[in-house]
């Protein structure tokens, strides 16, 4: 079903195939005592167990081919935002707070003022999603890399009966979804290959095209976490990423998900689109499609959390619900 973006190089099924690989190999590791691992298959981060009460989350990722774009227009100073972003984001979903990133910048050949501005990224990213950067990675690899990419590995505490992997989810729970701020950090290959005859000062969405495709990754961390602490019961939290609203599926819960009344698509995805020649399923597929992340609350607690979440995000609304049925997203 993502026949265009195969056709601009990316094979999601070869991905989902040496992912599997991945997964056999390293859970044949021994270490002669019981795993710490918490179990939760498929879910956007890991839990270490530190002791009978407090976890350890885990997650790494990267910025992706949206460097390809800062590379063509000679701008980094945002791209650190999409690297802290993508990675807190992953860690608030099993209810963890973020604590630190350590970022990892493989670069052809170290360029002083572009490791700067990509610097200028991270700091920013770091204070609004309210991290440390304690240290990372700068690695010259000009036999392997050309130009640069940047990537981070975060961690946050999360006691361990607090822990948010959606399997308390229920047939009829509210879906609500929080605005994203454009393509963020997944789906970049389609794009460019898309809006490829497009120069990238061309500003028919009213600014520069380049501008907008560089909009930095959203970060929820505050948001999130504040409605953790709340008195509002959360079943569920989805970073939308690449596979758009099916994220959803990777909670826990045997139900599928209705989204009947989505957030609107910012103009960019239409534009996509027309020039791509994309079908709709592909789109939802590939991109967020102006929802980039959701929460699941029961339907007593939807005006509460919608109260706290509009705070930060105005136009956040109920998207859907969960539905009693086949793990599906209708």
């Amino acid at each position: 079903m993502t026949d265009a973006y195969a056709r601009a190089g990316v094979d999601q099924g070869a991905a989902d195939s040496a992912v599997a690989g991945l997964v056999r190999a390293l859970g044949a590791i021994q270490l002669g005592r019981p795993s710490a691992q918490v179990p939760l298959p498929g879910h956007y981060a890991s839990v270490i167990k530190l002791d009978e009460r407090l976890g350890i989350a885990l997650s790494t990722d990267g910025v992706g081919t949206k460097l390809v774009l800062a590379e063509q227009l000679g701008r980094f100073d945002t791209i650190g935002i999409d690297c802290v972003a993508m990675n807190v984001n992953d860690v608030i979903c099993v209810g963890a707070e973020p604590l630190a990133m350590l970022d990892y910048i493989a670069i052809e050949k170290a360029d002083p003022e572009v490791c700067e501005e990509i610097g200028v990224g991270l700091a920013r990213g770091a204070e609004k999603a309210g991290i440390e950067i304690p240290g990372g990675e700068l690695a010259q690899l000009g036999q392997l890399v050309r130009g640069v990419d940047v990537s981070g590995a975060c961690f946050g505490t999360v006691a361990l009966d607090a822990i948010v992997d959606g399997s308390a989810v229920q047939p009829g729970d509210v879906v609500i979804g929080l605005p994203s701020t454009g393509l963020h950090s997944n789906g970049y290959t389609l794009a460019r290959s898309a809006l490829a005859d497009i120069p990238l000062d061309d500003d028919r969405l009213g600014r520069p095209l380049g501008d907008v495709l560089l909009e930095p990754t959203e970060i929820y961390v505050k948001p999130v976490v504040e409605l953790l602490r709340s008195a509002v019961e959360v079943r569920g939290l989805a970073h939308i990423t690449s596979g758009g609203t099916g994220n959803l599926l990777r909670l826990a819960a045997e139900v599928g998900y209705e989204i009947d009344d989505p957030l609107p698509a910012p103009p960019v995805f239409d534009l996509i689109r027309e020039q791509g020649g994309v079908s709709g399923e592909e789109m939802s597929e590939v991109f967020n499609m102006g929802c980039g992340f959701c929460v699941v609350v029961p339907p007593g607690d939807e005006s509460h959390a919608l109260e706290l979440l509009r705070r930060h995000y105005p136009a956040a609304k109920r998207v859907g619900r969960a539905t009693d049925g086949p793990r599906r997203i209708l």
